[in-house]
């Protein structure tokens, strides 16, 4: 015999623990949102705009994850930079009403932003290198 006891120890002494934040967050992810390709539902400016949107969207049985946004190089112990919210393509449309009715995102989200397109940084950072050299050798 092991000694293992064949039922829960809150069944022998009465006294149940109180569940993990992990198992309490657990129990709020409604399924039909899990399913599907994750997708980007909004952008976020840093770590702790990210998880404040995180439990808006957990709230209403939405699970997500955070991804920190392409095209920034800042080490990934600092909560500096903007982050992606991605959900469950199931999830989206449930997502993007939570977000708009707190108004954290507009009718016209559709339209892609600055950080979703990181050739136009690097086309204004051409076009004022070719500003600076153009500027220098016209006036050695």
């Amino acid at each position: 015999m092991c000694g293992i006891p064949l039922v829960y120890a809150e069944a022998i002494t009465g006294a149940a623990e109180p569940p993990s934040a992990r198992r309490q967050r657990a129990r709020k992810v409604k399924p039909q949102y899990t399913e599907g390709k994750l997708v980007k539902v909004v952008g976020a400016r840093n770590q702790t705009e990210a998880e404040f949107i995180q439990g808006l969207l957990l709230e209403e049985g939405v699970p997500s994850m955070l991804r920190r946004s392409r095209g920034f190089d800042v080490p990934d112990f600092l909560a500096a930079g903007p982050r992606d919210v991605m959900v469950a393509s199931s999830g989206l449309p449930t997502a993007r009403e939570v977000l708009l009715q707190s108004e954290l995102i507009g009718s016209g989200s559709d339209q892609p932003t600055g950080l979703d397109r990181p050739w136009r940084v690097m086309a204004w950072l051409l076009l004022a290198l070719a500003i600076v050299a153009l500027v220098t050798l016209l006036h050695p």
